[in-house]
């Protein structure tokens, strides 16, 4: 098996079919005639097995070249095109590539990252391959066979590879086919608006669609009037959101924002944080439709849960498993909780990732006799069906995006004026949660917010950078020097804070 055989099926069946819709409208088979175009150079580069990076935002050219690295057998690595350089060459290091694949829009921003690493690698701009394809066949691949790398937080730490494999990516796609509430077909216009270097719009978005023979409405940013008058225009049926998406679009007017505009949505899902009952609410009232909320995480492909396997929502619930993954909840000793008591959420299925690259102590603590243990504590109701509760990691999620507190600490704690600092996530009503900085100066010097949040700014991504800066006299540790985070709040009074709000976090 290759997956990319598996997404490019409809081209031998409907090639007329129309794969990608917006922008650049392309059908199955030329999608097919540029991916195998794209593995060909990708085979004269790389061999099975090897890294491939995709510096590409929502375009034809990520889509051609995912496939692409896919059917030559290596392993495909898309990156945040959001990210500086810096941190880009970082990850490259990480992955050990050979190539680097990027779109047009993209190809100065790889070039920049690769001129950072320690070693260096071609850059080909997808939009200039000109060898032509027809059909290529894929390199045969065992389901065990390495597919992609996305980067992650795992449990714990700074960003790290997962490893998804040809197998697993597919086996939740095919979970997902198997129920009737979540199924996709070949009449389907699904929205790709969510990033395709994020396991959820590259296997949720973009696989489902690709292997069920849907089309596939591409948008590289999101805007909530634009991508909401794509929704209409392009006569989306299935949305895959995060909630801020949809509280974006319920802050609009009735004149951007009309209540027929989701006329032909059939299915609405939101994951990556959770989806409040106000906004299930608002967007029922508004435009009648059911957003339904679930979970996942990269480590699972990524959808565990869904309440769109019953016909109603349940305001707050995530939902049942999918049909073929298992889950339980575990007490800290490893044993299953009592009926309505919180525990642990462990996964096992198909759908689970093979580990994280290079990392065999995290891999084993995550791993462990089959099952994945995500660190986020649930309960259960008598049917089965899921309440997230807390979360046992310490991630900061914004917008659906992961932010790894000690990632941004590094970044502040390198200026010459902090001595110490601490990140925290506090709940923010358009993107679920934001990033805050407690800052420790040190001795004789007085930190400013603003240039903090510059020096930071030329590390990190945008979405990655505090809010809020305050500075104070000292964190909240224990006796043993460990960082108390839930002790930080945003009243704190241990010294006067300065503020920087969203208009001074734009890097210098």
């Amino acid at each position: 098996m290759n997956l990319a055989a598996m997404l490019l099926a409809t081209a031998e069946t409907l090639p007329d079919h129309l794969a990608l819709a917006g922008p650049e409208p392309t059908t199955y088979a030329q999608l097919a005639a540029r991916g195998a175009s794209v593995a060909t150079e990708v085979s004269g580069h790389a061999r099975p097995g090897d890294r491939v990076v995709i510096v590409a935002g929502n375009e034809a050219a990520f889509v051609a070249a995912y496939l692409g690295t896919l059917a030559a057998g290596a392993v495909a690595v898309p990156l945040n095109v959001g990210s500086p350089s810096h941190e880009l060459a970082r990850e490259l290091d990480a992955v050990e590539p050979v190539l680097a694949l990027a779109s047009s829009a993209n190809a100065d921003l790889a070039r920049r990252a690769v001129a950072q690493c320690a070693k260096a690698i071609p850059v080909v701009v997808v939009d200039d391959i000109t060898t032509a394809v027809a059909s290529l066949e894929p390199v045969p691949k065992d389901a065990t066979d390495l597919a992609v790398l996305l980067f992650t937080a795992g449990t714990a730490g700074a960003p790290k590879p997962a490893m998804l494999t040809h197998g697993s990516l597919l086996a939740n796609i095919e979970q997902m086919q198997s129920h009737p509430g979540l199924r996709v077909t070949a009449d389907d216009v699904a929205l790709g608006v969510l990033p395709l270097f994020h396991v959820y719009g590259l296997n949720v978005a973009l696989g489902l669609a690709l292997h069920a023979g849907a089309s596939v409405s591409l948008v590289d940013h999101f805007h909530p009037v634009e991508t909401l008058a794509r929704v209409r225009d392009d006569g989306v049926t299935v949305v895959a959101g995060v909630p801020a998406i949809y509280d974006a679009w319920l802050g609009l007017d009735d004149a951007a924002a009309p209540r027929e505009s989701f006329r032909a949505v059939r299915l609405c899902v939101s994951g990556a944080t959770t989806l409040t009952p106000q906004t299930a609410a608002g967007m029922h009232e508004r435009f009648g439709v059911i957003v339904h909320d679930g979970y996942g995480l990269t480590e699972a492909s990524p959808v565990v849960t869904t309440t769109a396997l019953a016909a109603e929502a349940r305001p707050g619930s995530i939902g049942p498993p999918l049909p073929g993954v298992e889950v339980r909840l575990l007490d800290r000793d490893g044993n299953a909780v009592l009926e309505g008591d919180p525990g642990e959420l462990v996964v096992r299925g198909a759908n689970v990732f093979a580990g994280y690259w290079n990392d065999a102590a995290t891999t084993n603590a995550v791993l462990v006799d089959g099952w994945l243990h995500t660190g986020d504590i649930a309960v259960a109701a008598p049917d089965g069906w899921l309440t997230l509760v807390d979360r046992a990691k310490d991630v900061v999620i914004v917008s659906g995006f992961n932010v790894f507190p000690g990632e941004v600490e590094e970044a502040l704690r390198s200026h010459r004026d902090v001595d110490d600092v601490a990140v925290i996530g506090e709940p923010h009503p358009r993107t679920g949660e934001t990033v805050v900085a407690y800052v420790v100066p040190r001795a004789g010097q007085t930190p400013d917010p603003v240039e903090l949040l510059r020096h930071a700014g030329r590390q990190l991504a945008r979405y990655k950078l505090p809010t809020r800066v305050e500075v104070v006299d000292a964190l909240p540790r224990t006796l043993a020097g460990k960082l108390v985070r839930r002790a930080l709040s945003a009243s704190s009074t241990a010294a006067a804070g300065r503020a920087a709000d969203d208009a001074t976090t734009k890097p210098a």
